[in-house]
Order: structure tokens, then C-alpha cells, then sequence
């Protein structure tokens, strides 16, 4: 079974004051949060991140809605992820990482 994760942005959540009132949605931006989150779960060390070859947003997350976060380990340091809530897809996409402690070689 692949990682998964669950969470819910609350109508209160700060993010959604300006974000289209009067009909808020959840920003992709927290969504790529708790993306993020996940993942930092999943590795188990500390990482950082380097790289979004690729990330789609095909359907909006309206607040209190469960997200579901689905990561498949593509290789080391490339994880793809999709985003549900019920049976609907809410995002895909794929983030590339490094240990932290692992210097960039194109850094220096």
C-alpha cells in the first residue's frame, strides 16, 4: 500500500479570507503544503525540496472537504502524488527532493 495522508482546510483556515470570498476555495499553494507535509513524513529524514516538474490542479477544494494525498515513490527523491476528495481528482502531480544534508553539486 502506497503512503497516504488526510486532511481537512477548515472554513476558517487564513488562507481563504481573500481567496474568492463569498465562495472560497482552498489555494493550491496549501494543498502543495500538506503535499509537502506528507512527504516529509514519508522520507523520514530531513529534506528539502528542488524541483515540481509537474503539478496540475483539475478541480477546486471547496473548505471541510476530506483530501485525500496519495504518494507513489517514483525513485529516489521523486515522489508523484494525487490529490482525491471522494472520487473526485483534485491534483497530480510530482516533487523532486534531496536530504538536506546532501550539498547540490551545481551549487558550488
Amino acid at each position: 500500500m502506497e503512503p497516504e495522508r488526510i486532511v481537512t482546510i477548515g472554513a476558517n483556515h487564513p488562507s481563504l479570507a481573500g481567496h474568492f470570498p463569498g465562495h472560497p476555495v482552498v489555494p493550491g499553494v496549501v494543498m502543495l503544503g500538506e503535499i509537502m507535509n506528507a512527504i516529509r513524513e514519508m522520507a523520514k529524514e530531513k529534506i528539502e525540496f528542488v524541483g515540481m516538474p509537474s503539478a496540475k490542479f483539475m478541480s477546486p477544494l471547496n473548505p471541510g472537504e476530506t483530501l485525500t494525498i496519495r504518494l507513489h515513490q517514483e525513485r529516489e527523491g521523486t515522489t508523484e502524488f494525487t490529490c482525491t476528495t471522494e472520487s473526485r481528482l483534485v491534483a497530480s502531480g510530482c516533487l523532486q527532493y534531496r536530504t538536506a544534508s546532501k550539498k547540490d553539486p551545481s551549487a558550488s
